[in-house]
């Protein structure tokens, strides 16, 4: 019975403007309150058990933002499968990510938009032209071409954020085609 109480009142937790992170427990610290302005997240903590028994409070970055470039019709698993890698590769987890950012063209992208959903994060999108006024280490030709920037994944993560984690990764090719995800990673400013 107790655990059914938790995980309904985990569930009332997941509502806009509450950014949840660790396993269900019996205590949920919350940081800021849950009436944030628009804009704002609450910032839900709960202890998660370690070896041995004993429960510790998850650590929480909550400041990474995911740059995503795609093409038309990629699928939720390919956008997942690259974002899990770069998260991996620096070192931090799905829950320390507090937004996914792309190109306006691509913000209806059923792809991106499951992806967001899943990671439980906002997708926010901006113009083409605010993407390519930023300096970013790996432009691409074939993103210029496809949407009018020469950066997605690193210009909207650093637009987003403000330190770059994570370069620009590209998805595995597929069944004899390209990858069709890039993607970044990087830390907004304290």
């Amino acid at each position: 019975m107790a655990l059914c109480y938790r995980m309904r009142w985990a569930s009332w937790l997941r509502r806009p403007g509450v950014v949840w992170s660790g396993w269900v427990g019996f205590r949920v610290r919350v940081r800021g309150g849950l009436s944030r302005p628009r804009g704002g997240a609450a910032h839900v903590t709960a202890p998660r058990p370690q070896e041995g028994g004993a429960a510790v409070a998850d650590r929480r970055i909550d400041s990474l933002v995911v740059g995503v470039g795609a093409a038309i019709g990629v699928s939720v698993v390919e956008v997942l499968g690259l974002v899990e890698s770069a998260l991996r590769e620096a070192g931090v987890s799905r829950g320390d990510v507090s937004v996914l950012a792309t190109v306006d063209a691509r913000a209806g992208e059923p792809g991106l938009v499951q992806a967001a959903e899943r990671l439980g994060v906002p997708l926010v999108s901006y113009p083409a032209e605010e993407l390519a006024a930023v300096a970013v280490p790996n432009p691409s030709g074939t993103a210029l071409a496809a949407v009018g920037t020469a950066s997605v994944a690193e210009a909207a993560a650093l637009v987003g954020g403000g330190e770059l984690l994570v370069p620009k990764r590209k998805s595995e090719p597929v069944d004899g085609r390209a990858g069709r995800v890039t993607c970044a990673v990087a830390r907004r400013p304290a």
